[in-house]
């Protein structure tokens, strides 16, 4: 199981209580327990990470991008008479899932590209020239000696401890360019990936083993939101101040390369408006920039709370009642959902409904009934419902 390593041994979020239906990446909710289920289960005979198993469905590691908790749920379960078919055709045993490994599947399924994959280095030695670099630093012998000697970076594993450098040193950095003439670079697109695979090729240090700093804990990158002042020019799903954009919709797309680029980008606007507010730039450290990635990365993970009237509505206008009834109204042969007990979290009804759905879709077929596909918004509603006290119901 190399994937896992290569792909999974630091996806550590932890978890995020206040302001949302419920917590994040909690201990029911773990991202590299996630890996394990997804290779005891099965999963991977059918399904690849990132190019390594299965080809029968899609590469599961190139999601174009991020997904949430519902969103998840919903493929699952739209999928599951497909799937079904071919398990059947394939001898596949029909996994079975408890709450808390669903939970850790989807978990890990939402995690699967936090770590960008490796840049084009050729492309990065183009940039190192094109983007100035090669002026004030040193690359594998060559290049400046204003700045540091780039060839420290062969060791590191993510990019998370270079958007700290990037942050703190920023500063100095603009200064010395203008001192110079040097326009002051961006990038864009996957860049910043390319030049970082460049510095690691080109470096003639030795070879040691990589620093990984672990994309760190939500609830402390929340504290550290505020703390560090982040909150007074941006807000995060409403909360905070308007003079930058909210940060959730972003940190829902950025993968960790483009989290550092985008704060290189922005830092002259940010130093503007810092000083016209009189508030100093904070220096961040590797594990505190982590722990802030964790938290804008992790914020939308829910999304909005599902509405249990919709759910209760959803249950009759998608045919749930063909089959099962609703306080005694509707059909026999499935158990009356006023009275489903044991659903006390999202991943709990997730996992009852990927348990019986195998059943669920054999009889679908028998009785040339449509199966009933859900869309994020709606599942997050049904999930709601099922979990409402029993007389809401």
């Amino acid at each position: 199981m190399k994937w896992m390593v290569g792909v999974v041994s630091f996806l550590l979020l932890w978890g995020l209580e206040a302001g949302f239906p419920q917590s994040l990446f909690s201990p029911t909710q773990d991202p590299l327990s996630g890996s394990r289920v997804f290779g005891t289960k099965g999963c991977v005979k059918c399904h690849a990470v990132s190019g390594v198993g299965g080809t029968v469905g899609p590469d599961l590691g190139r999601i174009p991008r991020p997904r949430s908790f519902y969103e998840l749920a919903g493929a699952m379960w739209n999928h599951l008479p497909r799937m079904a078919e071919r398990m059947r055709e394939l001898g596949i045993t029909r996994p079975q899932l408890d709450p808390r490994e669903t939970g850790d599947l989807i978990g890990f399924l939402y995690t699967l590209d936090y770590f960008d994959r490796p840049g084009n280095g050729e492309i990065g030695r183009r940039l190192f020239t094109e983007k100035k670099c090669v002026v004030c630093h040193q690359a594998g012998g060559t290049g400046g000696v204003v700045g540091p000697n780039l060839d420290f970076l062969r060791q590191f594993g993510s990019p998370i401890l270079i958007a700290a450098e990037l942050w703190n040193h920023g500063p100095a950095m603009a200064e010395a360019m203008r001192a110079k003439g040097i326009e002051r670079p961006t990038f864009k697109d996957a860049e910043l990936r390319d030049l970082i695979a460049y510095l690691k090729t080109a470096s003639q240090a030795h070879a040691e083993e990589p620093l990984y700093v672990l994309p760190g804990r939500a609830d402390e990158g929340r504290r550290l939101f505020t703390e560090k002042r982040c909150i007074e020019c941006h807000s995060v799903r409403g909360e905070g101040a308007r003079v930058g954009p909210d940060l959730a919709e972003r940190g829902l797309h950025w993968s960790l390369t483009q989290f550092a680029a985008a704060m290189w980008n922005k830092a002259p606007a940010m130093m503007k408006e810092m000083k016209a507010r009189a508030v100093s730039v904070p220096r961040l450290q590797a594990r505190e920039m982590a722990d802030l990635v964790a938290y804008l990365y992790a914020v939308r993970y829910f999304a909005e709370p599902g509405d249990p009237r919709k759910g209760r509505a959803l249950v009759t206008a998608k045919g749930c009642l063909g089959c099962h009834s609703l306080e005694a109204v509707g059909g026999t042969v499935g158990p009356d959902l006023a009275r489903a007990r044991g659903l006390d979290s999202a991943a709990a009804v997730i996992s009852a409904l990927w348990n019986h759905g195998f059943v669920m879709a054999e009889r679908a077929e028998r009785r040339q009934v449509a199966w009933p596909r859900f869309r994020p918004e709606e599942m997050a509603d049904l999930v709601a419902f099922l979990q409402s006290p029993a007389p809401s119901r």
